[in-house]
């Protein structure tokens, strides 16, 4: 092996471990990952108690489509009165609010809830929400949420997936791994990314940007 081999043999172990793919290696099953940091969602009726009635959120980011990070934030307070202090609202409003909370969180607040998609929250965990103006007791709606990723129909047509779908994932670098049965959300305006929380970000050493490798089955 020559010189100018060695070098590019050496440049592309550092690309892998790095978490990237290099010119020439790109494939169309990568993508990239979004790290979910605890949010929540909100009903109409539920933002006007916790910030007075017709309050509207405030954009401080988009994130895809409609969807947005607020710049308003609530307080969650477990049955143990521990309390995760501002705590991100994303809008804009759903029909039923909704937590999503990772495993460590768990451990602060006192709670339990299940590993579920979003939306699915029927007989989830409870939990009080403190905003500025009010609060609220959720009888349910706190969920760890599922690994999922987020494609456009025409990614999806390209791997031939379809909405609900279900793939696993291999993770190369520092701390190579595997997830299995992530599911596949479809929809027009989404962007291509896998999301998961920061607990499963920080067991495989991953960070926003970073890209994974799509296995279908």
């Amino acid at each position: 092996m020559n010189q100018l081999n060695i070098i590019e043999d050496a440049v592309r172990k550092v690309v892998k471990e790095m978490n990237v793919t290099v010119s020439g290696d790109t494939k169309d099953d990568y993508v990239k990952i979004g790290v979910s940091q605890r949010h929540i969602h909100l009903s109409r009726e539920d933002l006007d108690i916790l910030f007075g009635k017709g309050y509207e959120l405030t954009p401080k980011k988009v994130l895809m489509g409609r969807e947005f990070a607020s710049n308003e934030v609530v307080t969650l307070v477990g049955p143990s009165l521990k309390a995760i202090e501002n705590v991100r609202i994303l809008g804009p409003v759903r029909k039923n609010t909704q937590v999503e909370i990772s495993r460590t969180d768990t451990f602060v607040l006192k709670v339990s809830p299940p590993v579920r998609p979003s939306g699915e929250i029927e007989g989830s965990e409870k939990i009080v929400v403190v905003g500025p103006k009010g609060s609220i007791y959720l009888k349910e709606g706190v969920i760890i949420a599922n690994r999922h990723i987020h494609l456009t129909p025409e990614f999806a047509e390209g791997l031939n997936l379809k909405d609900n779908d279900y793939v696993d994932v291999v993770i190369d670098g520092i701390k190579p791994t595997k997830f299995y049965d992530v599911q596949i959300r479809v929809r027009e305006d989404f962007n291509v990314e896998m999301h998961i929380d920061t607990d499963d970000a920080n067991s495989s050493g991953l960070k926003n940007g970073d890209v994974v490798h799509i296995i279908t089955k």
